[in-house]
């Protein structure tokens, strides 16, 4: 009598090993498209710009080191347009340039002002390096978390809080350009500097209110006088770098007291300390 056939055992299914396998492995990495990396290659130009600006102010090489301080302040500030332009806007971008920001804005331009002249006023000089540094990185913050906030009060599109970290990277170096015009490093003048650094980390943590000129509009007829005094602008700027940015400094900064005027005029009823806008 012939015994039946035992059933072969059924083929186990080929998706279950290849799954195993990929647990295995780990995620898996999509390809990234190119666009999306320009943003952070600008940003960590940047960084690099920044931190070889330190280098060459311990090395004496004092205006090549401003020179890539500035660079960085530039590249730093055209990476998020580019991101825009490019549709390549994300979170890592975001982390990214914040780092980059306390860098370019904050260590850079205190080390450099402290291997040209505040290290002549010893310790005090240091100190203010520090707390100009921490300034710049506290200011950077409270932008963030105000960036970041779904009810935004309505005066934040024109006006900043506080002179921005970029702008107080080009204050903060104004007696290293006073330097270069050959203003003598006599101890009134480094320890004048450190009362200075100190002013302009102040104004940075400050709520003063600062014209951001985000919402300024400029009307069709004077586009092209507007267009050809930014080009006499930069080609002074080419020619007599340090003159220029000096007289930018002092403009700027006397017209802060303006930008707080047309504030109060504006807003006059409206706090800073507001529970939307408290930073």
């Amino acid at each position: 009598m012939e015994t039946p056939a035992s059933p072969s055992p059924e083929p186990q299914p080929h998706h279950s090993a290849q799954k195993s396998n990929d647990i295995a492995r780990g995620p898996r990495f999509r390809e990234i498209p190119l666009r999306l990396m320009v943003p952070n290659l600008i940003t960590v130009l940047a960084i690099c710009a920044g931190l070889t600006g330190i280098r060459l102010a311990f090395e004496g090489r004092f205006e090549l080191a401003v020179s890539m301080v500035l660079l960085a302040a530039f590249l730093d500030g055209i990476d998020g347009r580019v991101a825009r332009l490019l549709k390549a806007t994300s979170n890592f971008g975001v982390q990214m340039d914040s780092l980059a920001d306390i860098i370019n804005f904050g260590v850079a331009p205190a080390l450099v002002s402290y291997a040209f002249l505040l290290d002549g006023a010893h310790s005090l000089g240091w100190i203010a390096c520090l707390l100009y540094a921490i300034a710049a990185g506290l200011r950077l913050a409270r932008f963030n978390v105000m960036a970041e906030r779904d009810v935004k009060a309505p005066w934040q599109s024109e006006f900043f809080v506080g002179v921005p970290a970029p702008m107080g990277a080009l204050l903060v170096m104004l007696p290293v350009y006073l330097g270069f015009l050959g203003v003598e490093l006599s101890g009134i003048f480094v320890y004048g500097s450190v009362l200075y650094t100190l002013l302009i980390g102040y104004l940075l943590i400050s709520r003063l209110p600062v014209w951001s000129g985000k919402s300024g509009s400029l009307r069709r007829d004077l586009m092209l006088p507007a267009l050809l005094v930014a080009v006499l602008y930069v080609a002074l700027l080419m020619s007599y770098t340090w003159e220029v940015l000096s007289v930018t400094v002092v403009a700027y900064l006397c017209i802060l007291p303006f930008s707080a005027r047309a504030w109060h005029r504006r807003y006059g009823t409206i706090t800073i300390e507001d529970e939307h806008t408290t930073v």
